[in-house]
């Protein structure tokens, strides 16, 4: 099997990235309790990497699980093409709606003021991240489910820009939260982050239909 290199295969791995920033970048708890434990300087490092990893675990399950049930059925590939347009489609139309509309995280939300072990801060993180049914949902099945229709040479490069975005998302949220709480307190940034996600959910949409259709 010929593996391709990074030029070849750049297409895949920025969808890969697109398709998953798109959809971790959404306002949710997970998020918060990063960006809380970012402005009280606990555990960042434990907790970006454990949601970095917990992440690429859940994504290459999802890629190489489906592959292996696309590839004994393959009818089912068209239909969870079309199914994942449809919701990529009403992801980007809720998260356009949302840019209408004011909002902000509200990272302070129910911090206290004792002061977490690494094991409680890690507890938490890891009930955010595996008690939480999107995850499952959109990890294992929709991101699962585009990227094992990806040619085999690929899938790799699929999970890598996926993970990749992953990670830089929470180190940004996590590292970054001095900085990045003022910009999340207003409303306005929100609007315009949330437009841009579903400008790109419904391109990610519109690629997932053509390759339902076959084209």
């Amino acid at each position: 099997m010929n593996y391709p290199d990074l030029p070849s295969a750049f297409p895949v791995l920025l969808h890969g990235f697109m398709l998953s920033f798109g959809l971790i970048v959404a306002i949710g708890a997970q998020n918060a309790f990063v960006l809380r434990q970012g402005l009280r300087r606990e555990h960042v490092g434990s907790i970006v990497l454990w949601c970095a990893v917990a992440d690429a675990l859940l994504i290459a399950a999802g890629v190489l699980g489906m592959a292996q049930a696309l590839g004994e059925r393959p009818g089912l590939a068209r239909v969870l093409a079309f199914a994942g347009a449809a919701f990529l489609a009403l992801y980007g139309w809720q998260a356009l709606r949302r840019a209408s509309q004011r909002h902000a995280m509200q990272a302070s939300a129910g911090a206290g003021t004792t002061r977490l072990t690494q094991g409680a801060a890690l507890a938490q993180a890891a009930a955010f991240t595996l008690l939480n049914p999107h995850v499952y949902l959109d990890t294992l099945l929709l991101v699962g489910s585009i990227g094992a229709q990806q040619p085999a040479p690929l899938r790799g490069w699929f999970i890598a820009g996926a993970s990749g975005a992953s990670l830089l998302w929470f180190t940004a949220l996590g590292y970054g939260a001095r900085w990045l709480a003022p910009w999340f307190a207003r409303p306005a940034a929100w609007r315009v982050l949330d437009a841009l996600i579903g400008v790109t959910m419904l391109v990610l949409a519109a690629m997932l239909l053509r390759l339902g259709l076959g084209g």
